[in-house]
C-alpha cells in the first residue's frame, strides 16, 4: 500500500534538503514491430518515428497536492488542482536505444522536487507523430522506496488525440478509500475518460469501453437483398443477448436501430479499444489476417468453383487426401488464392509449398486408426472427453426411460418416444429399473434446443434432425449407446408435437449403415450446438459485458482490476473479428454449420437460460445430474462417471482456481463489510448486471455482492469461464473436429426410406451414401480452414497462473500465493498425464488412442491439443 513508504518518505525528505536528479528508464515497442498489418511502413517511417519535439514525463505525488495558485500540469488547468497530487516538472525521454526487432528503452531525469516526496503515477505526453506502445517505467534512486515501477502496457498516441495527458499509477494496489488523497481525483478522473460520453464514432485512439447491441450481424440497405438480414440480438425479451463493445458507427439508413458494417477490406480495424487489439507481436495478428483470407479471398473463389463443379467427396480416401497430399485446385481459383493472400501467409494457413493448396495436418483422432471414430465406444467417449463435454446428464426421473420435453404447449407433445422395449436388451443383465437407481442411464439431449427452429432450419440446405442420444454406463466406465431418437416436426403443424423414429445399434448390413447416419445427425446436432452455444455464447460473448465493465468502473489500482484483467487479453478483439467475418450474415460461421442464418438467432433463444451461478463447474456437474454433493469426497463433489476426464481435470482447475482468489481476495477483503463499502466494486457488479448482461437483470439468481464468498465465487466463474472453460471447448476443435465426417457440421438429406433410390444407394455403397449426407466439400475446406486457426497457440500465449508482467502487483503475499497457484498447476498437469498411461481408465484415450489433454494447463506453440490460455484470446 502507498501508505507503507510514507513515513519514511516523509523523513527523509526535509525542506531546504540539496537537490538532486532521479533516473528513469522508459521501456516502450514501435508501431511496426507490433503491428502486423503496418506492413507498409517504409524505412524513411522508422527513420522519423521518434523525430519531433519529443515524450515528456511528469511525476504525481501521492503525499503532497498542489498548491491551488499555480499549476505545472502538462494540460490546461482544470481549476481544481488544489485537489490533485503535486506536480514535478516536465521530463524528456532521451537517450533511446533502438533495436529494429524489439524494444526500445530510453532515459528520463527528472529535477527531484522534495515536495512530490513519493511519485504515485505519472503524466505522459507523446509530442512526435506516431503513436508508440509503452511497456514500463522504472524510477530508480528514489528517496524513501529507492526503486518506483510503473506498469503501463498501453499504447500511447500523439497528444493531439486526447483531451487530458495520458495518466499511469504506480504497481501499487489499493481500495479506493484507500488511495492516497492527492491520487483519488486522478483515479476518478481516469475512470471517467475510459467510459466516454456515449456518442459519436469511436477513432482507434479512442479509450472508450462502451456498451451496445448484436445490431450490426446482418446488412439492411436498400440495396442488400433479405437473405443478408438479421434481427438485432439484445435490448428485447424475444432476442436477449450479452452487450458488446460500441464502435458509434453510422446506423444504417433503413433502419435506425442497426449499424452500418465495415466493408470487408477494412474488416481488421474495426473499432476496439486501442489496447484490447492484438498486437503483443507480429504473429499474434496473424490470426485477424488468416480469418480475413479465408472470407474474403479464400470463401469467394471456393463458392464460384463449386457452382460450376461436384460438391462431394467420393470416398473416405478422398478426405484423407486433405492431409495426405491435398486437394488440386484449377489453375484459376489457385491462382486468384495465391495471388491475394502473402506467401508466407498462404504457408501457415494451408500448411503447402505445392500446387496442392489445400493440405492439413493430420487431426490425431485419425492418427493412430483411420476408422477407430466409427465405433460406439468412441463415440460415447467423446460426450466425457471430446470437444464438448458439457452438454451429456444422468437420466434422473425413477422408473422412466423416455425425457419429458420442455417445450412449451405451442409445440404439442414433444416427449421422448424412446420405450423399455428399445433398450431392456442391451442393458448388462440389468432392468430399466435398475439401471436408473444404480446411475447408470444418461442422454445427450438436443432435442429442445434446435426443435423450435427446426423447420425454419430445413427449409436452408440443410436436412436434419433434432436428436436424442441415450447411454448406458458399462462396468468398465465406458458409455455404450442405447438408443438414438430422431424427431422432425409435425407435417400438419407444430401443435401437433414431433414425428419421431428410433434408432438402436446395429453393426452389419444396411442396419450397421443406417445406425452409423443416426449417430452422424446426433455429430451435427452436438457440432452446432458446441460451436454456437458452448464455444460462442457461454464463452466468447457472456464474457464480454465483463470486460467492458471492469474497465469502465474498476481502477487499475483496484484489486478486482489486477486479478481479473488477465483474464480479458484479447477477447473484445476476437469477439469484434467474429462479428465481421465469422458470425455476421452469410459469414463462415453460416455457410459452415447447420442452423445456417438461423444461427445467432438459435444462440439468443438458448440465453434466456443462461445462469451465471450455474456456470460454476461443480454447479453445472450437479445440475446436469453426473456429480452429487458428498462431504467425504475431495472438494465435496462426487461424480458419478468416475472417469469422467473434463470433469475430474476441470475439477482438478476449479478448485486451484478458487483457492488462489480465495487467497486473494482475503488478503484485500477482510470482512464483508468491506465488500459493501467499496464504492467500485458496487458500481462494477450493478454495471455487470443491469448493462452488460441487462436482458437477464431481473433474473434471482445473480450473486448480490454483499460477501467476501460472493466475491470469490463469482471471479472465480469468470477465471474459470475465460481460461479452462474455453480451452476445453476451444483447442480440441481441430484435434476432433478436423476430419469432419467425426464430427460433421452440416447434414444434407434425411435418413433414406426403404425402397428409395438413396436406400439402395446406403445398401450398396454405404461410404458414399455417408459422405452425400454430410458436410460437403466447400464446407469442408472452409471449416477445417478455419478451426486450425482457431485451434493453435502463439507464440506469445500466457497461460493459467503465468503473467506477463511480473511486477503486477508490489503487495507479497498476494505475489506468493499467485506462484503457489502455478505450482499446483503444475502438479495437476503431472497428474493429468500419468491418469492418462493408465489403462483402466479408458476414456482418458479410447479407441482412437487420443490422450485426453485439453485441460493440462501449458503447451507449445501451435496445434497441441492442449494448453490454458488465460483469456478467451482466439
Amino acid at each position: 500500500m502507498f501508505g507503507n513508504c510514507i513515513d519514511a518518505i516523509l523523513g527523509c525528505c526535509s525542506p531546504g534538503g540539496s537537490k538532486k536528479k532521479i533516473k528513469g528508464t522508459v521501456v516502450l515497442m514501435k508501431k511496426n514491430f507490433l503491428c502486423f498489418d503496418d506492413l507498409t511502413a517504409s524505412f524513411l517511417d522508422s527513420v522519423h518515428e521518434f523525430v519531433g519535439q519529443g515524450v515528456s514525463l511528469q511525476l504525481i505525488s501521492a503525499i503532497n497536492s498542489n498548491p491551488s495558485e499555480a499549476t505545472l500540469h502538462l494540460s490546461d488547468s482544470d481549476g481544481d488542482n488544489d485537489l490533485k497530487g503535486k506536480l514535478g516538472k516536465p521530463a524528456e525521454v532521451e537517450k533511446w536505444i533502438t533495436n529494429v526487432s524489439s524494444v526500445i528503452a530510453g532515459e528520463v531525469t527528472f529535477d527531484w522536487d522534495e515536495e512530490i516526496g513519493i511519485p504515485g503515477a505519472f503524466l505522459i505526453r507523446n509530442n512526435r507523430h506516431s503513436e508508440f506502445y509503452l511497456k514500463t517505467v522504472t524510477l530508480e534512486g528514489v528517496p524513501g522506496p529507492g526503486r518506483v515501477h510503473f506498469v503501463c502496457n498501453s499504447w500511447i498516441y500523439p497528444a493531439k488525440h486526447y483531451s487530458k495527458d495520458r495518466i499511469f499509477f504506480t504497481n501499487k494496489t489499493c481500495l479506493p478509500h484507500e488511495t492516497p488523497a492527492p491520487l483519488r481525483k486522478y483515479r476518478e478522473e481516469e475512470l471517467v475518460q475510459l467510459r466516454g460520453d456515449g456518442k459519436g464514432k469511436l477513432q482507434e485512439w479512442d479509450r472508450v469501453y462502451d456498451y451496445d447491441y448484436y445490431n450490426d450481424l446482418g446488412d439492411t440497405g436498400p440495396d442488400k437483398v433479405t437473405k443478408y438480414v438479421r434481427p438485432v440480438l439484445g435490448g428485447s425479451s424475444k432476442y436477449p443477448y450479452p452487450r458488446r463493445g460500441r464502435t458509434g458507427r453510422d446506423k444504417t439508413e433503413s433502419d435506425p436501430s442497426r449499424e452500418s458494417r465495415l466493408q470487408l477490406l477494412m474488416s481488421l480495424n474495426i473499432y476496439v479499444p486501442r489496447d484490447e487489439r492484438f498486437g503483443h507481436l507480429k504473429l499474434a495478428d496473424f490470426l485477424g489476417y488468416a480469418l480475413k483470407s479465408i472470407a474474403q479471398v479464400v470463401k469467394p473463389e471456393l463458392e464460384d468453383l463449386f457452382d460450376s463443379t461436384r460438391n462431394e467427396f467420393d470416398s473416405f480416401d478422398d478426405i484423407l487426401k486433405l492431409y495426405e497430399g491435398g486437394i488440386e485446385l484449377p489453375d484459376g481459383p489457385l491462382e486468384n488464392i495465391k495471388k491475394n493472400i502473402p506467401s508466407e501467409m498462404l504457408k501457415e494457413i494451408f500448411r503447402t509449398d505445392g500446387e496442392n493448396l489445400f493440405k492439413f495436418p493430420k487431426p490425431q483422432v485419425i492418427q493412430d486408426n483411420h476408422s477407430a471414430w466409427r465405433t460406439d465406444e468412441e463415440f460415447g467417449r467423446e460426450m466425457l472427453a471430446g470437444v464438448n463435454p458439457v452438454i451429456i446428464r444422468r437420466l434422473e426421473v425413477h422408473k422412466r426411460i423416455s425425457p419429458k420435453s420442455k417445450l412449451s404447449k405451442l409445440y404439442g407433445d414433444q416427449n421422448s418416444k424412446i420405450t423399455g422395449e428399445h433398450i431392456k436388451d442391451n442393458l448388462d443383465g440389468l432392468t430399466i429399473d435398475e439401471a436408473i437407481r444404480n446411475n447408470r442411464m444418461f442422454i445427450l439431449d438436443h432435442h429442445d434446443a434446435l426443435m423450435p427452429y427446426l423447420r425454419s432450419v430445413n427449409t436452408t440446405s440443410t436436412k436434419t434432425y433434432a436428436t436424442r442420444t441415450l447411454l448406458f454406463l458399462k462396468d468398465d466406465g465406458t458409455l455404450k449407446p442405447l438408443a438414438i431418437e430422431l424427431s422432425l416436426p409435425h407435417e400438419e403443424g407444430d401443435r401437433y408435437g414431433s414425428e419421431s423414429k428410433v434408432y438402436t445399434p446395429a453393426k452389419n448390413g444396411v442396419e450397421g449403415s443406417i445406425w452409423q447416419l443416426a449417430k452422424a445427425y446426433v455429430g451435427v446436432n452436438d457440432s452446432g450446438y458446441h460451436q454456437l452455444i458452448s464455444h460462442w455464447l457461454h464463452t466468447h460473448a457472456v464474457i464480454e459485458p465483463f470486460v467492458i465493465a471492469t474497465n469502465r468502473q474498476l481502477s487499475v489500482l483496484h484489486p478486482i482490476y489486477k486479478l481479473l484483467e488477465p483474464h480479458f487479453r484479447d477477447t473484445m478483439n476476437i469477439n469484434a473479428l467474429a462479428r465481421q467475418i465469422l458470425i455476421n450474415a452469410g459469414g463462415v460461421l453460416e455457410l459452415t454449420v447447420y442452423p445456417s442464418k438461423y444461427a445467432m438467432e438459435m444462440s439468443s433463444s438458448l440465453y434466456k437460460s443462461w445462469n451465471f451461478v450455474e456456470q460454476a463447474l461443480p454447479e453445472d456437474l450437479k445440475k446436469r445430474g453426473v456429480a452429487v454433493e458428498d462431504q467425504h469426497s475431495p472438494h465435496g463433489v462426487r461424480l458419478l462417471i468416475e472417469d469422467y476426464p473434463y470433469a475430474v481435470d476441470g475439477l482438478e482447475i476449479w478448485f486451484a482456481i478458487k483457492e488462489w482468489v480465495r487467497d486473494y481476495c482475503s488478503f484485500y477483503y477482510k470482512d464483508d463489510g468491506m465488500i459493501q463499502k467499496d464504492s467500485e466494486l458496487q458500481s462494477w457488479w450493478k454495471e455487470v448486471r443491469e448493462e452488460g448482461h441487462g436482458d437477464l437483470k431481473d433474473a434471482p439468481w445473480w450473486p448480490k455482492m454483499q460477501t467476501r464468498e460472493e466475491l470469490i465465487d463469482s471471479c472465480t466463474i469468470i477465471i474459470w469461464v475465460g481460461s479452462a472453460l474455453h480451452a476445453a471447448v476451444n483447442f480440441g476443435q481441430y484435434p476432433y473436429g478436423g476430419y469432419l465426417p467425426n464430427r460433421p457440421s452440416i447434414s444434407r438429406r434425411f435418413m433414406p426410406k426403404k425402397g428409395s433410390t438413396d436406400y439402395e444407394e446406403l445398401k450398396s455403397n454405404p461410404d458414399k451414401a455417408f459422405l452425400k449426407t454430410i458436410t460437403p466439400q466447400l464446407q469442408t475446406l472452409l471449416g477445417i480452414s478455419l478451426i486450425e486457426i482457431l485451434s493453435k497457440h502463439s507464440s506469445d500465449e500466457v497461460y493459467l497462473g503465468q503473467r506477463d508482467t511480473p511486477e503486477w502487483t508490489t503487495d507479497r503475499k498476494p505475489l506468493e500465493a499467485f506462484e503457489n497457484f502455478g505450482k499446483e498447476l503444475a502438479d495437476i498437469e503431472h497428474r493429468i498425464l500419468n491418469r492418462n498411461k493408465d489403462e483402466k481408465l479408458k476414456n482418458r484415450v479410447g479407441p482412437v488412442k487420443m490422450p485426453y489433454t485439453l485441460l493440462v494447463p501449458t503447451s507449445e506453440v501451435g496445434l497441441t491439443g492442449r494448453g490454458i490460455p488465460n483469456s478467451v484470446s482466439i
